[in-house]
């Protein structure tokens, strides 16, 4: 089977695989999980909020976008955001989005309502009683998530967000719908142009497990260890 393989073809394509796609891949995903993560947060904030309002947003939110296939809010994003665009400010033609800025946007928006669901249960993890304490001391509500609160639910949380972040990473190559160069578009452009595809989506099945397997590793190692702070 494997002695009609041509390994040449990756060879000789490495740099466009990896200086070019899984730059962007990795950028992507990075920038996405910061984002996400920030976002997540408020989002988390909103549904713990003792306002009547804001917890019904994000839990809208939350549902809605958890409700809805990735691959789907992509296409939205990249199509309707225009539109939509040109219609609020008024403008003659399309706003011009671009592919890089349309699926950061739309991961960030997607994963914040996973990254906040961790959060949630990452600050109502925290006893009570280090609310009373930040409050005793005279600090606001800002104040003790601030300095308190959230500093510990990240430490309790961080190896479920790098769990989702290793998650966001497999799922960045759906962007290779909108003919973006990411490391699985790079794969599949290659195999169209020589007739390797067996070769090219091979590879990159190897290369995604080997990133994903060795990233879980860790995270199960930072898991344990931040068990025996704790």
């Amino acid at each position: 089977m494997f002695s009609n393989f041509d390994f040449g073809v990756i060879l000789n394509s490495w740099r466009y695989l990896f200086l070019d796609g899984m730059t962007f891949t990795l950028t992507l995903t990075a920038l996405a999980a910061v984002g996400g993560v920030i976002l997540g947060t408020l989002i988390a904030m909103m549904r713990l909020s003792g306002l009547p309002v804001l917890p019904q947003i994000a839990k809208v939110y939350v549902n809605f976008m958890r409700s809805l296939p990735l691959v789907l809010v992509i296409f939205w994003f990249y199509f309707l955001v225009p539109y939509i665009g040109q219609w609020i400010i008024g403008a003659e033609r399309p706003i011009q989005v671009g592919a890089f800025s349309s699926s950061l946007i739309t991961f960030t928006l997607f994963e914040a309502a996973y990254f906040s669901e961790i959060m949630r249960a990452g600050i109502q993890s925290i006893p009570k009683g280090q609310a009373a304490a930040a409050s005793a001391l005279g600090l606001t509500y800002w104040q003790s998530m601030a300095n308190v609160i959230l500093p510990q639910a990240f430490r309790n949380m961080l190896p479920v967000l790098l769990t989702q972040t290793i998650v966001l990473f497999q799922d960045t190559s759906l962007v290779y719908v909108l003919s973006i160069t990411d490391f699985l578009g790079a794969a599949s452009k290659i195999a169209q142009r020589d007739g390797r595809l067996v070769e090219m989506y091979l590879f990159a099945a190897v290369v995604y497990f080997t990133i994903c397997f060795i990233a879980s590793l860790l995270v199960r190692r930072l898991q344990r260890r931040v068990a025996i702070i704790r």
